[in-house]
């Protein structure tokens, strides 16, 4: 696959969110001065899976091996990611070259269309969905951290677009559904919030709200063009989090959550999370440093996690994960 001269060929998934964010960065290339795009839709094993929960058929690279592949293989010049869906352990010969501002990285709780309105506090979310509701997410890290706040309440899996998530939701088959507020935002859904989650009840998972721009390493040109749009603050907060799971050993359906903050004085406030999946251990650091030194608050972060008894945790993880892949 060639493309015309002057053009980059730009590798996305096919979904509407997808499509947002491989659109979005076109814009801004071009915007910048840069030569135009065309998007190459990339069907992926997470597109090809979707009846399976996530954490049956695990999520390292579910959503990015196929359109990294074309990267690497010149198929394609540049392929822009959900952050959150890349492996903390980058490819060989790929780097993430560029990322679009921060998007709001909290999750958040969505009520049925006949339920929604502002909730200002966990009891005000308490007082409409009951004490036992039915929420519906795909992520185990939310699940955790969500029993914690709502012992009572119980969780089931749910996977499709956000447009079809939504309306399984106003057809009574959930209370509420959990999702990232990011999504929603950019998809024209920002109306359907009912309560943004506060960092302290449920830290959001690593690169959440970030959109990243992979190259390959060697093309210099892909390069140029992409770094025009760089948001620089984005692309330090990712490094950061990005490393605390790789100092952790944990992928993208790992109960870890991650954000990093980034003050007008240049400093980084980075919070981190370990939870059990049955959500009756957390354990919490925060750590703070220079917005250049990610790497370093990463690894930090994740020492102190350690200290604190989060391999015991990751390994539970790992083996109830093992179990569950070895029955589908």
């Amino acid at each position: 696959m060639s493309g015309s001269v002057g053009e980059l060929r730009l590798g996305t998934r096919g979904s509407r969110l997808a499509l947002w964010q491989a659109h979005t960065v076109a814009a801004r290339i071009e915007g910048a001065g840069g030569p135009p795009c065309r998007l190459v839709i990339i069907k992926t094993s997470g597109d090809r899976l979707q009846q399976a929960p996530l954490s049956a058929v695990g999520a390292k690279r579910l959503f990015v091996k196929e359109i990294e592949e074309a990267l690497i293989g010149n198929e394609i010049d540049l392929a822009v990611h959900s952050s959150k869906d890349m492996p903390a352990e980058p490819v060989q010969g790929l780097d993430v070259a560029a990322v679009l501002p921060r998007e709001d990285p909290r999750d958040v709780v969505v009520l049925s269309a006949g339920r929604s309105g502002p909730i200002d506090s966990v009891a005000g979310l308490v007082s409409i969905v009951g004490r036992t509701p039915r929420f519906a997410t795909g992520s185990v890290r939310r699940v955790a951290q969500l029993r914690r706040l709502l012992p009572g309440a119980s969780f089931e899996g749910i996977r499709g677009n956000l447009d079809t998530r939504v309306r399984q939701l106003d057809e009574g088959r959930y209370d509420a559904l959990v999702l990232a507020a990011a999504g929603l935002r950019r998809l024209g859904f920002e109306s359907r919030i009912s309560f943004a989650l506060p960092f302290e009840a449920c830290v959001p998972a690593p690169g959440q709200g970030i959109v990243a721009v992979e190259i390959r390493a060697d093309d210099n040109r892909t390069r140029a063009a992409v770094e025009r749009i760089n948001d620089v603050q984005g692309a330090d907060a990712l490094v950061a989090e990005r490393e605390l799971v790789r100092a952790l050993g944990g992928g993208c359906q790992t109960p870890v959550g991650a954000v990093a903050s980034v003050g007008e004085d240049g400093m980084m406030d980075l919070t981190a999370a370990v939870i059990s999946l049955d959500g009756t251990r957390i354990l919490r650091t925060t750590v703070r440093g220079p917005r250049a030194d990610g790497k370093t608050l990463g690894a930090r972060a994740a020492e102190q996690l350690f200290t604190q008894g989060a391999e015991e945790i990751l390994a539970d993880a790992r083996r109830t994960w093992e179990k569950r892949s070895a029955t589908h």
